[in-house]
Formats: structure tokens, sequence, C-alpha cells
């Protein structure tokens, strides 16, 4: 697979790292302590700095002698856009409005360090840049556990936060839970919240101790009620016919193919979207994970076949497109999210909800 990690020419490493693990690729810095911001910043190459200058037309302005002729070419500076780029390598990223605000590296690792600060104890995990530096990710894992059936079913506690330098898009932190056994990433909200905190450009002390407390009270309240959904999920039993059913709905990709569905015509549905449920469903019957008291023909396994397909089966093109679709808001986050209130729905209203009865 390939990859899109930052390489600096100018220190010759790639700008990630990973405690204890294998780093992406093979790619970046294996550290065996977790590292304070200031080391981290420091072990995944974070450490530059990005500023904004006038964007300009190069040498597309003409200065007219007094008879009529072109003396030299002239740059052309256009009104309230800037180009933004890495101080260090002078790479430039992407141009910007005016009132486009610059968060330096170290400024969304302080938004961690206003969370450290509060005694949370939260421990960076990997940190990162993509491309040329224009984007960065950080993951913390949080104090504590989500602990399903008797305690060996364990999901670990993060937040990730990614925000980039090109403005493609604002500082984001979110709860993202990731169950042990399989490194499943358990995309869930609640419906009255998301797990997701979008937090302004803004580099000032009080307004990232107010977002660091949000987050810290949204991972808080969604854990422990996950918590509970989840232990429920997993004395809920199903049957492989409806664990199947589930599946479907879950990964299905528009109307037309809901409504095929209904009429019980699965044999009209495209290639591509029954081989993706027959893939699913085999994870679910056949992954030693799924064969726990916790998810061997329950609703909590049901809900994991779907999250763990896209984390354990799923093809990507590289990694960075397996972020973007488990994390970052991509197909794979979204259709585990339809997979929670699918689930959600079925503890409720049993198998009404999959139009078997």
């Amino acid at each position: 697979m390939a990859h899109n990690i930052n390489f600096n020419s100018e220190t010759g490493r790639y700008s990630f790292f990973s405690v204890k693990e294998k780093a992406w690729h093979g790619l970046g810095q294996i550290v065996e302590q977790y590292p304070t911001s200031e080391e981290a910043i420091k072990h995944a190459g974070l450490d530059y700095e990005v500023a904004k200058k006038p964007a300009l037309i190069k040498g597309a302005g003409l200065l007219i002698g007094n008879n009529g002729e072109i003396i030299e070419g002239q740059d052309i500076i256009i009104p309230n856009r800037f180009g933004t780029y890495r101080t260090d390598t002078n790479q430039p990223f992407d141009v910007v409005g005016k009132d486009y605000h610059i968060v330096q590296n170290r400024e969304a690792f302080n938004f961690f360090d206003a969370i450290v600060g509060s005694g949370e104890g939260i421990l960076y995990e990997t940190a990162g840049a993509l491309g040329q530096g224009e984007r960065i990710f950080i993951t913390a894992k949080l104090p504590g556990y989500i602990r399903v059936g008797n305690g060996d079913d364990v999901t670990e506690k993060y937040i990730f936060l990614t925000t980039s330098h090109d403005g493609s898009g604002s500082i984001t932190a979110a709860f993202t839970p990731i169950r042990i056994v399989c490194q499943n990433t358990l995309n869930a909200s609640l419906r009255s919240m998301s797990n997701v905190v979008r937090i302004k450009h803004t580099s000032g002390a009080k307004q990232r101790l107010e977002d660091a407390h949000k987050v810290m009270g949204l991972a808080n309240t969604l854990s422990s009620q996950l918590e509970g959904i989840f232990n429920n999920w997993a004395k809920v039993k199903v049957t492989d016919r409806e664990v199947r059913k589930l599946i479907q709905l879950a990964l299905c990709p528009n109307k037309e193919t809901f409504d095929l569905l209904k009429k019980g015509a699965e044999d009209e549905v495209s290639t591509l979207y029954r081989n993706t449920v027959d893939d699913a469903f085999a994870y679910a019957m056949t992954s030693d994970t799924q064969q726990m008291d916790t998810t061997k023909g329950t609703l909590f396994g049901a809900y994991n076949a779907v999250t763990g397909y896209y984390q354990n089966v799923r093809s990507y093109k590289d990694n960075e497109a397996k972020l973007q679709s488990i994390v970052m808001g991509g197909t794979a986050q979204m259709k585990g999210q339809k997979a929670f209130e699918l689930c959600t729905a079925f503890a409720t209203d049993g198998a009404e909800i999959l139009n078997l009865n």
C-alpha cells in the first residue's frame, strides 16, 4: 500500500511517531515511553511554523514606456488572497482568504495540554503530518476503558484531532472508541449528541480550555452511555438471518437498492453491493473476534460486523484513505453510525425494523 506521510528532506526523517507500535509502513519514529507534547512535536516532525504572504500572479503585469514599448513584467497582487507555506522548507500549501487564521502545530497540541493540565491524564500515542505538511493529526489515549460482558471485551478510548494549513478544514476533535481485540473503531454517536467537536481557529488560551473541557465532557458522557448500550446489546440474541439483514441495511448505498431489498429482489442489486454484504457477513460469521460471548449471535456482534468489515476486511488505496473513511467523516464512519442507529432500533423494536415479520 502507498503512504502519504510527509518526508522532510531537510532532516531526512518522516513526519510520524508512534508509541511502541510499528510506525506507519515502517516509516517514522517508534518511541518506548509516552512523550510530552513538546517531545511529541519533535518526534513527529511537526516542529515547523506556517506563515502566509499575499498571493500574486508572477510577471503578469506590464510596464509601458513613453513610446508604447513594453519595458518589463511586473507581479500582480491578488486582493485579499494569501498563500500559506512552511517557513522551514518554503513549501507552499494553498491560497486562503484574508480572515484565515493560521493555527500552528504547537497550538493544536496546546489543546491537549489544556486537558493534561486539568489532571485528566491523557497520553500522546501517535502524531504526524501528511502530504507536504499541510495536514496534521494527533491521537491521544484517555484513561479508563469501556468493558463489555465479563470484562474480556475491552474498548480503549481516544481523542483524534486533525487540522490543516491549506484552508481545507477547521480543527476537528473526535471521541474515538477502539475495540482492542480487533482494532475496531466503533463509530457511534448518540441521538442527542455528536462524537465530533469542531474548534474555531483561535490561539486564545481561554477558548482552548473551553473547547478541551467540551471534548472531555463529550468523551466522558459518550463512553459511560456506550458501555451501558454495548452491554445491553451483548445480551440481545440475533439469528444469522437477522445479522445479514442488519448488514444489508447498514451498507445500503441508496433508495433504489433499499427498495429492491424491501420487495425481496436481492438478486437485482449491484454485484459490488452484494459482494460487500457477503464479505461483511463472512467476517461476522468467521472472525475469531466475532466468536466471543459478547459477539457470537448477539446484537453487539452484528454492530461489530459492520465496523469490523471497514477496519479489518475492506481494501483501501492507502492508509490515508482508510483514515479518512474510518475517522474523518468518510464512508466507514457513516456506515458505522447507520449500523449503530439500526441496532438501537432493533434493541427496542426487534425484527420489525428489518421487515422480517
